[in-house]
């Protein structure tokens, strides 16, 4: 009875150890299947799986193949930035380089006038302030793109953006004898970064001046909504065509009036990638009258947290 008793216990065990074995045996190749699966970046499917280990096991090894197939998708998209970059900047600064190299040419040349020398100085000058610019937009374009740059808004009055746009271009409006004139601005309290939105109204300044004719005027204005302030930089130039108005603010892009005449393309774009970091946006429509009118729309002041 004893004997017989025994091999019931050796003969359970002995199957308890062989179901075992089973188990964690397939349990094992469903395992080194899946990280296979991993490697190969092969889609893990466990729709067919059955409730329990192998099933959360596959969940977690899907969960391990998605944030790899995330970060090697955000690698060889910084890859491509990086190409991208190289090539752009090589593409912006070839005649810019090529103008340098041939004015330090011709001033190394000893019987060059003095008269002669100068101008070819003035030009040098720049050209090299030109490339200066030029580098420092395509690494801050890059930064903006990467959300590197860190913005920190505040409830400011638009005001003080504005004067520091003014005065950043009053030189070259006075040059063409263009008046800047202000209307219905203000002081407005919006959230953005005073410094920030001063650079996206140097850029539509800039241009606005770039593209009028001397002795025209470009007017600066204010709408307030309930939600949003409009930003109104209206001139008297040569205006953007209906089917480019919603290309003007992407990379490089020059519109077909203006190829001719110098630009890189670079400022509408900063402009807007600085906007959508305020979480305001950019729009462009035809003046009344002929020209351009750049809209600037950011957010009203928001509440400040109440005391506790």
């Amino acid at each position: 009875m004893m004997t017989m008793l025994w091999w019931c216990i050796c003969g359970a065990l002995a199957a308890a150890a062989f179901w075992y074995y089973r188990k964690y045996n397939e349990l094992y190749r469903a395992a080194d299947g899946m990280l296979e699966q991993v490697l190969s970046e092969e889609r893990i499917e466990n729709s067919g799986l059955e409730e329990g280990r192998l099933s959360a096991l596959a969940a977690k090894c899907l969960r391990v193949q998605e944030k790899l197939n995330l970060e090697i998708g955000r690698a060889q998209e910084e890859k491509e930035q990086v190409k991208q970059l190289i090539s752009d900047m090589s593409h912006q600064l070839k005649t810019p380089l090529a103008n340098v190299l041939l004015y330090v040419e011709m001033l190394c040349r000893q019987e060059l006038p003095e008269g002669r020398r100068q101008d070819f100085l003035e030009k040098l000058r720049r050209q090299t302030e030109k490339i200066d610019w030029l580098t420092a937009s395509l690494f801050k374009m890059v930064k903006l793109e990467q959300g590197v740059i860190s913005f920190r808004e505040e409830n400011a009055d638009i005001c003080a953006a504005v004067r520091m746009a003014v005065s950043a271009v009053y030189e070259k409006a006075e040059k063409k004898e263009i008046a800047i004139e202000a209307e219905g601005l203000r002081e407005t309290m919006l959230w953005h970064n005073p410094e920030w939105t001063a650079e996206i109204l140097v850029n539509l300044l800039e241009n606005a001046v770039k593209y009028s004719p001397p002795h025209s005027k470009i007017k600066i204005g204010l709408q307030r909504y309930e939600t949003y302030s409009r930003i109104l930089v209206t001139d008297q130039g040569i205006g953007v065509r209906r089917d480019e108005q919603s290309l003007v603010f992407q990379r490089f892009y020059r519109g077909k009036e203006v190829r001719a005449r110098e630009g890189a393309g670079i400022g509408l774009y900063l402009s807007r990638l600085i906007a959508e970091q305020e979480k305001g946006y950019l729009t462009v429509e035809p003046a009344p009258g002929g020209g351009s009118c750049f809209s600037l729309f950011l957010q009203n002041c928001k509440n400040p947290a109440p005391a506790l």
